[in-house]
């Protein structure tokens, strides 16, 4: 397509062209685009020079389209409608919607967070398509340059976290979902426990003890492990895993501890023999955060499915 080509037409000539079409008659055409005949004449001659071709041949009774013309015909009303719904405020009908909407989503969130909004969207929009790819290092520039709609991670609230609600990459807009404390898991019959029912659950012990950590978007280290460094101490990371699910089932078959969102702590309970444990020290919150790109802010879809998944959280947290 040859945009310069294109920009020497007058765009309402097409109008002009389809009425014509319709009407056959100078006059008819005139008298319903509310201009003279003579007006109508100047601006069929230049039609006829912009596409090289007579267009129409007077006959006695009225104008006869040339087969040109008439190719023409087939395809103006589909182009003229496209060009109408260009010029329309955009719109979004639940209901009768087919579109496609993707998602980044760290693990934790498959769990904590799409069953509360998942019913809601596709009730409301059952003809939706919703695609979920797992949350990686390289999601926020997908949601950067548009290869997904929306992401939710857990964000750390520290100031030394490499990634901070408040450093968002440029174009990253933000709704914070709810917040979330760490607590620990450790297995069902593991020794720890007595020391707790004795209430010598503290700093040194969790020290003292082997951890398993979930690799979180390429980093060994959590928000919790900054903390402590700061204080001058460090986990030992006895063993890193790629997912949640992978860090419980080790939890529950040996005696390594487990740190991880409260949220996600009550699933995993249900599935293996662990027993929760409060984090035996103070420790700021982490947030689960929905993010988009700006340019999506006013979009009506994107707008619907934002506003669906904030209030069905707020709702299912409150």
């Amino acid at each position: 397509m040859s945009l310069d080509n294109l920009s020497r037409i007058d765009l309402n000539l097409l109008v002009i062209l389809q009425v014509l079409l319709e009407e056959q008659s100078v006059t008819r055409a005139a008298s319903r685009l509310h201009v003279s005949q003579s007006a109508l004449s100047k601006s069929l001659n230049r039609l006829r020079e912009a596409l090289g071709d007579p267009l129409f041949i007077r006959t006695s009774h009225g104008l006869k389209p040339t087969s040109h013309a008439m190719q023409l015909g087939t395809k103006l009303p589909d182009m003229l409608q496209g060009l109408y719904q260009l010029t329309q405020p955009p719109s979004f009908v639940p209901a009768s919607s087919d579109r496609h909407f993707s998602f980044a989503m760290v693990e934790s969130a498959y769990e904590t967070l799409l069953p509360y909004f998942i019913g809601p969207i596709l009730n409301n929009a059952p003809n939706l398509k919703l695609d979920s790819y797992v949350w990686m290092e390289q999601s926020i520039q997908s949601l950067q340059n548009g290869q997904i709609d929306f992401g939710i991670s857990g964000r750390d609230l520290h100031p030394q976290s490499d990634f901070q609600i408040e450093h968002l990459p440029d174009g990253i807009a933000h709704q914070t979902l709810f917040t979330d404390h760490q607590v620990c898991l450790v297995r069902e019959d593991h020794p720890i426990l007595a020391a707790v029912a004795a209430k010598q659950w503290d700093l040194q012990v969790y020290l003292e003890m082997s951890h398993v950590q979930v690799r979180c978007e390429g980093n060994d280290w959590w928000a919790l492990d900054y903390h402590l460094a700061e204080l001058g101490h460090r986990r030992r990371l006895s063993t890193t895993v790629p997912d949640f699910y992978g860090a419980a089932s080790v939890c529950a078959h040996s005696d390594l501890i487990f740190t991880l969102p409260s949220s996600f702590a009550r699933h995993a309970i249900k599935l293996y023999p662990l027993v929760e444990l409060a984090l035996p020290f103070e420790f700021i919150p982490l947030a689960y955060v929905l993010l988009w790109h700006e340019r999506n802010d006013e979009e009506p879809g994107h707008r619907w499915v934002r506003d669906t998944i904030c209030k069905s959280v707020a709702k299912a947290f409150n």
